[in-house]
């Protein structure tokens, strides 16, 4: 049994490759859900969705986003009728009381679908529009994932990282916003000053169960051996870290961790702002440091980094499924390595 921790798109790319390495049907795939947004009053899970279209064999593999060759009428035809109304398109937050009010799961990143600012796909929003109407029977966000798995004949176990609301806010200098305004409307580049995930903490914004908690599923999920692919430690899997129990589960179990960066240069994406930004050095180490419960690291064959822990190196560029393989037999061999360490 093996337990793959999701965020971006730095898991998904190694889920190609690991199937013939880890036996799927003994394989779970714990996604962050940080970065869900409600949009038009349809909850949208970014990084459950990657996950959903990749191991579905239908994901676009250019943008690591949204169905290949998915059409785009609906959001054109939202984008066109926003601008003749006399609105601006872009990110249009519902106002602070309508943010808490009522599905729990979608609290403080509630958008307006009016001049819809993330493209969506019209066979991606048929999608958004069966989970969102499963939870309003009643189901949970585990159970509606768990319909969508077998939807998309999934060959891996597929979970939220809870049932609970956690939202990923940036503070800026010009105010608070969701990584999604962060990342997709304004590209990543306003100042970061900090970083919430907004939820896991009961005692702040109302929370009316208390802090998010991993789902039991999940706790199960975590007493396996942990493989935390090359992804973005603040935003892709701070959200999971910052659930109650869930760094104390895994100190407890063997974790490896793949490296997003070689030495100080990362492959893609906003992870070293974001490190730089909540005081962790944006390189390998950093990651290190960003994970003291990882027993093992799989780093690039020109990364020189000594990290004091055991480490397995490869070239770690996965952009194809024979790449994902060659580094999934890399996390295979530093598995053995922090069992043997710990």
């Amino acid at each position: 049994m093996v337990t793959f921790l999701s965020g971006g798109t730095g898991t998904p790319k190694l889920l190609p490759g690991a199937e013939s390495v880890f036996d799927p049907a003994d394989t779970t795939v714990v996604c962050n859900t940080g970065d869900d947004v409600e949009i038009a009053g349809h909850l949208v899970c970014p990084d459950l969705d990657t996950v959903l279209f990749e191991r579905g064999g239908v994901l676009d593999r250019e943008r690591w986003w949204g169905i290949d060759g998915d059409s785009t009428e609906t959001h054109d035809e939202l984008r066109e009728l926003s601008e003749k109304a006399g609105f601006d398109t872009g990110p249009r937050y519902l106002s602070d009381e309508r943010q808490t009010e009522g599905r729990d799961l979608a609290r403080w990143r509630r958008f307006s679908g009016v001049g819809e600012f993330m493209t969506i796909g019209d066979r991606d929003r048929a999608m958004h529009l069966l989970r969102t109407s499963l939870l309003d029977e009643g189901h949970t966000l585990t159970e509606t994932t768990e319909r969508l798995a077998d939807a998309f004949s999934l060959d891996v176990s597929l979970l939220p990282m809870s049932d609970d609301p956690v939202a990923t806010i940036i503070h800026t200098p010009e105010g608070t916003m969701h990584f999604q305004e962060f990342w997709v409307a304004h590209g990543g580049e306003p100042t970061i000053e900090d970083v919430e995930f907004r939820g896991a903490d009961g005692e702040k914004h109302g929370s009316r169960n208390g802090g998010a908690a991993p789902t039991a599923a999940v706790r199960d999920a975590l007493a396996e051996p942990v493989v935390i692919g090359p992804s973005n430690p603040v935003t892709s899997l701070g959200p999971l870290l910052a659930l109650d129990g869930v760094p104390d589960a895994l100190a407890e179990t063997t974790v490896v961790a793949v490296s997003p960066f070689v030495g100080e240069e990362l492959f893609s994406g906003p992870a070293a702002k974001l490190m730089d930004a909540v005081g962790v050095k944006p390189s390998t180490a950093g990651v290190a440091e960003s994970y003291p419960f990882a027993d093992a690291f799989v780093i690039d064959d020109a990364d020189s980094t000594n990290l004091g822990r055991p480490t397995v190196t490869t070239d770690i560029t996965i952009d194809d499924t024979e790449d994902s393989t060659r580094v999934a037999r890399a996390v295979e061999e530093a598995l053995e390595l922090g069992r043997e360490a710990a």
